[in-house]
């Protein structure tokens, strides 16, 4: 589970507190180092972070067309019940009963809407394309992770700027 705020732990050496901007299984940030998949890459040999943006991936925007398309076909249908129960100009009985099974075909969105619009919004959170972090460390670029996770890629990118920014002198103010 990620570090949703610093935490202070005290360097063996030099007892000075050590920061954790973020923390997974994978990645650490802290204010001595980034840590990923085992590599460390100590703040002070990084001078620069940036990040990329991949192509986008259509597999994941035909996924949310069909979300949406399966959120709307109900509705879509009990509006045709309707108005064929009105055009087909039929006995009393027979209108108030496919109005009322397209009023229950329109309901049926309900208890499914919940499950859709949070895998909606999962596909959001995750995003629809790769994303990567890279570094100058010791002069050279290193990718420092990709991943398709957009939630993921924002808090691990903030907590390597956060890092960086703690670690740098603040210039003194001229008057």
């Amino acid at each position: 589970m990620p570090a949703a705020h610093p935490r202070v732990a005290h360097g063996p050496v030099d007892r000075r507190p050590v920061v954790t901007y973020y923390d997974d299984r994978l990645v650490r940030v802290t204010s001595a180092a980034v840590t990923v998949e085992g590599r460390v890459y100590p703040l002070a040999e990084i001078t620069e972070i940036w990040h990329q943006h991949g192509t986008l991936s259509w597999r994941v925007l035909a996924g949310r067309g069909a979300i949406g398309a399966a959120l709307v076909a109900p509705l879509v249908a009990a509006a045709a019940g309707v108005a064929l129960a009105v055009w087909l100009d039929r006995s009393a009985t027979i209108t108030i009963a496919v109005i009322g099974a397209s009023v229950l075909v329109g309901l049926a969105v309900g208890p499914v809407a919940d499950f859709l619009f949070e895998h909606l919004d999962r596909s959001y959170a995750r995003g629809s394309r790769q994303r990567e972090i890279w570094l100058r460390w010791r002069g050279r670029p290193v990718q420092l992770l990709r991943t398709p996770d957009a939630l993921r890629f924002g808090q691990i990118y903030r907590a390597v700027q956060r890092a960086m920014e703690a670690g740098r002198p603040i210039p003194p103010r001229r008057r």
